[in-house]
């Protein structure tokens, strides 16, 4: 837990002093989460209502920086687990790091949606929809590997201690939302026909398995909180995280209605959209409900002197969700308030992710995050 949490807090007597040098033995499967909350940026900007050749010049910056910061991540956690692979098989048996391997699936689809919405003013749109295939099935297919691989290692691997359920278990069951919410785009580039509609049905038993699945655990989440009161302070950006299951299904029944004419009958196309109202209204109104309670649970922490730690880009990937499904909203009841509440919730993206990406940084930069815990 303390390779996930590692970082002085407000209060610590010397937090500038230099830290020995960790190297990668200390980089855990959390660091692909920076990945996830840069590439939603660019993601989540394009579906505003906001048009500005400015605006989509530093969409298109931010993506290539996630794109960038993806293969580096890549390749420095395939040195992990070539030089420090006793440390890799600990954080697969740790359930408090291992759930984190959902936000490899998840950073690989949410820098491949990018590439089809933002990059292919670079790209190119056919080498666009090529490198968002490619990634949307890696994705997928890594992403249904942690929703059952890391639930399989909780009940026979792991030693689970009672009142310990934590919202990082979302993590590894998230990861098939995000492909139901990014594979729409890529209906129309399929021939028309079975195979649309394969890719359609496909998404939405995705978007069935990632949404059952979290209503199992959520309730755990809650029932903790009750019971057992605040988390650890480095571990209270966490809450954030159950907006990520929200804001993504709100996204996907969003996008999903909006590939499905053309791709089935006229009547399921209706109903589909239709599905994407009153799922989505409802489903935003609790998102709304818990972003208060959570915001409030994270000034609680801080005035107890809570510090920087990498659980902070949390605030980033759920929050971009909120946005596009406010959004997908927005297009599909034609309210303006749904606009205003994306623009709010996008303003609110940028600061987070600001902040987040300078403090981590400068942590890099000072060695503090890599260091091994004191």
């Amino acid at each position: 837990m303390a390779a996930l949490t590692h970082a002085p807090s407000r209060t610590a007597p010397d937090p500038a002093a230099p830290r020995p040098p960790g190297g990668v033995r200390q980089l855990g499967p959390n660091w692909y989460a920076a990945v996830m909350g840069t590439a939603i940026v660019a993601s989540a900007g394009t579906a505003l209502p906001l048009t500005s050749p400015v605006l989509h010049t530093g969409y298109r910056v931010v993506w290539a920086l996630s794109a960038l910061l993806l293969l580096t991540l890549f390749t420095a956690r395939a040195v992990h687990w070539l030089r420090h692979s006793d440390q890799a098989r600990r954080h697969l048996g740790d359930p408090a790091v291992a759930p984190f391997y959902g936000c490899l699936a998840m950073a690989v689809l949410a820098v491949g949606g990018g590439t089809l919405a933002v990059g292919r003013d670079m790209l190119g749109e056919p080498a666009a929809v090529a490198v968002d295939a490619v990634l949307w099935t890696l994705g997928t297919l890594l992403g249904l590997a942690a929703a059952v691989g890391i639930p399989y290692l909780m009940v026979t691997r792991h030693r689970i201690e009672p009142g310990s359920a934590s919202p990082v278990w979302l993590l590894p069951l998230v990861a098939p939302m995000v492909s139901a919410a990014l594979g729409p785009a890529l209906v129309p580039h399929l021939p028309a026909g079975p195979w649309q509609r394969a890719l359609l049905l496909a998404c939405y038993a995705l978007f069935g398995m990632s949404l059952l699945a979290t209503l199992l655990v959520l309730p755990l989440v809650v029932s903790r909180l009750l019971h057992h009161g605040p988390l650890p302070l480095a571990l209270t950006p966490t809450l954030f995280l159950v907006l990520g299951p929200l804001g993504q299904s709100t996204t996907a029944v969003g996008n999903l209605a909006g590939a499905a004419p053309g791709a089935v009958d006229a009547p399921t196309a209706h109903a589909m959209a239709a599905f994407a109202v009153l799922y989505g209204v409802p489903v935003m109104g609790f998102a709304l409900l818990w972003l208060a309670l959570a915001t409030a649970m994270v000034v609680r922490a801080w005035r107890r002197g809570m510090g920087f730690a990498m659980t902070w880009w949390g605030f980033t990937f759920p929050l971009g969700t909120c946005v596009t499904g406010a959004a997908g909203l927005a297009r599909h009841t034609g309210l303006a308030a749904f606009d205003w509440l994306a623009v709010g919730l996008f303003a609110v993206l940028v600061t987070a992710v600001a902040v987040t990406g300078t403090r981590t940084a400068d942590g890099l930069v000072r060695g503090r995050l890599l260091a091994p815990p004191g």
